[in-house]
């Protein structure tokens, strides 16, 4: 089914063509929702809320841009709502700033590691975590990120940079980063997909 098809068929409120659409999409914008996540049960119900509103706002979708990238915004709206409704958004850790690391990949497939990255950004503040993947891995800005999170942008400015140097602090500790000096920051806006 192309996904033109597809859109149609969710704008009749076919189930078939839905069911089509939130098992083409779901996976995906479940591991977006488990960056946000402290649990899998979080992640899985701002997935099913998300898609809720994906189906109720399908109509609104205009052709442009791609229709997973409008999905994607709904969901990460959506993750970033529950965090907030559930005042989850607001835990501030002081921390020491670590040193300049660089990503070792001689020895550690891309894949794995990857996925030992997602974990260890679980494993920072709720605040800091919501920081770092808005901006570093779905490259709003920090103005758009004060906006979304009702916060100054300076704010948003700090928790970056505490996040950045919790999670470097926490990849060297696990042995996937080691301290050196790289020519160019490794954190910048980038999609893990």
């Amino acid at each position: 089914m192309t996904e033109e098809m597809l859109l149609q068929g969710c704008l009749a409120h076919d189930a078939a063509a839905q069911q089509e659409l939130y098992h083409r999409f779901s996976p995906k914008m479940l591991s977006v929702c488990y960056r946000y996540a402290k649990a899998r049960e979080d992640a899985e119900d701002m997935l099913q809320e998300g898609f809720i509103k994906v189906f109720g706002q399908i109509d609104k979708y205009e052709n442009r841009g791609s229709l997973e990238g409008w999905i994607l915004r709904i969901i990460v709206h959506t993750c970033i709502n529950h965090l907030k409704k559930n005042k989850k958004f607001n835990d501030h850790v002081d921390l020491a700033f670590a040193g300049n690391i660089v990503i070792r990949e001689d020895n550690i497939p891309a894949i794995i590691q990857a996925k030992q990255i997602v974990e260890c950004i679980r494993s920072l503040p709720i605040g800091y975590r919501t920081v770092l993947n808005l901006y570093a891995i779905e490259g709003y800005s920090h103005k758009e990120i004060a906006a979304l999170l009702d916060i100054e942008e300076s704010t948003s400015r700090s928790q970056y940079t505490r996040a950045k140097s919790m999670l470097e602090e926490v990849l060297v500790k696990k042995n996937i980063l080691t301290p050196a000096k790289p020519k160019r920051s490794w954190l910048r806006p980038v999609s893990l997909g």
